[in-house]
């Protein structure tokens, strides 16, 4: 929350779910992953928050950027950063969208399985190719699946491939989990990154880049260790599994870069009970799953909510949003605690909603428009 925000909200007054965006503490942020890694390339996950302020503020203090599609890497590049700043870091790639990124300038791919690294060696010969692999997400309050990765032991045998095929067979890469709330989570990918380090080395292939993925986390309603604490904790992972030989870094935060940046403002649109004797009310919002809140899937995400009398005595809600669709319920499982005097056309602030709201807007589902976004 910040000073900035709330004036915005109280001089601009609105109809319908808004999300507003402080560039200062995209700021501060930035800064902030800087000094913690300091030896470490940033590569913004631009999938977080493609907002261009957001893209235009990230290239002018020196930032790169991990992008998942060509529309990504063409917001990029129009913010006049060099292609040399740009990842390509989704591993499931059209061979057209890969031809398309290596004419734009763009070098550097992702992959994880020998298939993906036969369309980049036809489309984008030559070109630095890193290898993901499988990670344990346990800590994460946003796990990421095994959609993307391959095993350890597989790693080896996809980049000498690679250098089979005449790419640069550049480093490794891995995701400890969205929302990664334990910063010793790195420990465990890094034994096995230097593990396959020092078996393609031993084939004769030198690889130079590790590549530490995303995680950072955001405030929500759990504290979260500082991005200095995760810094010193990979640093120090590094040394044990490197030793004096650590590689070249980088680091993609996406939600820890914007998150905290962000406030939704939504509206209660009504309170009611299911029965008479119900201890539980339901308090639907003009925001849900489909307006930005997709997050809250298996109620994963448990973002701060304000409301005007917070220090009012609290009772146990359900809060949905307002489509007429079922499993557009945020929050059920573990009831959320509101003010008992909460009223229908109350304004509420969501918390912490700077990342992965507006891209997981729906464009019209229901008739309902998309999440509006302001940047400050």
């Amino acid at each position: 929350m910040t000073e900035r925000i709330l004036n915005f909200l109280r001089e601009r007054r609105e109809d319908g779910p808004r999300l507003v965006v402080d560039l200062e503490v995209i700021r501060e942020n930035y800064e902030g992953f800087a000094k913690a890694l300091p030896d470490t390339r940033v590569f913004y996950a631009v999938k977080a928050n493609p907002a261009p302020e957001i893209l235009d503020l990230l290239a002018r203090l020196g930032s790169c950027f991990d992008t998942a599609s060509i529309v990504e890497i063409e917001q990029v590049l129009a913010t006049g950063a060099t292609p040399d700043r740009v990842s390509y870091g989704n591993t499931i790639k059209k061979e057209a969208d890969i031809a398309r990124a290596y004419a734009l300038g763009v070098r550097l791919f992702a992959v994880d399985c020998e298939a993906e690294v036969e369309k980049i060696a036809r489309a984008a010969p030559g070109s630095k190719v890193f290898c993901r692999i499988l990670c344990d997400g346990a800590g994460a309050e946003w796990p990421l699946s095994r959609k993307f990765g391959c095993a350890p032991a597989m790693a080896p045998r996809v980049l000498e491939h690679a250098h089979r095929l005449g790419l640069v067979a550049y480093g490794l890469s891995f995701h400890v989990g969205s929302q990664q709330l334990n910063p010793r989570m790195w420990d465990g990918a890094l034994k096995s990154s230097a593990a396959i380090f020092k078996d393609l080395a031993e084939r004769g292939i030198n690889l130079a880049m590790l590549n530490l993925g995303g995680g950072f986390p955001t405030r929500y309603l759990k504290q979260a260790p500082s991005v200095k604490t995760y810094g010193q904790a990979i640093f120090r992972a590094l040394r044990k599994h490197f030793g004096n030989r650590i590689p070249e870094t980088i680091i993609e935060p996406g939600r820890g870069m914007v998150g905290n940046a962000g406030i939704i403002e939504a509206e209660v649109v009504l309170i009611s009970k299911k029965a008479d004797d119900d201890k539980l009310r339901w308090v639907y919002l003009d925001i849900g799953k489909f307006n930005g809140l997709a997050e809250t899937m298996d109620e994963m995400i448990r973002y701060p909510i304000k409301t005007p009398c917070d220090d009012d005595a609290m009772g146990p809600c359900v809060i949905a949003g307002p489509t007429c669709d079922s499993v557009d319920v945020l929050y059920e499982k573990e009831p959320y605690l509101l003010p008992v005097s909460l009223e229908i056309g109350a304004k509420v602030l969501i918390e912490g909603t700077g990342a992965y709201t507006t891209t997981y807007s729906a464009v019209g589902f229901n008739g309902f428009p998309p999440l509006k976004s302001y940047v400050i």
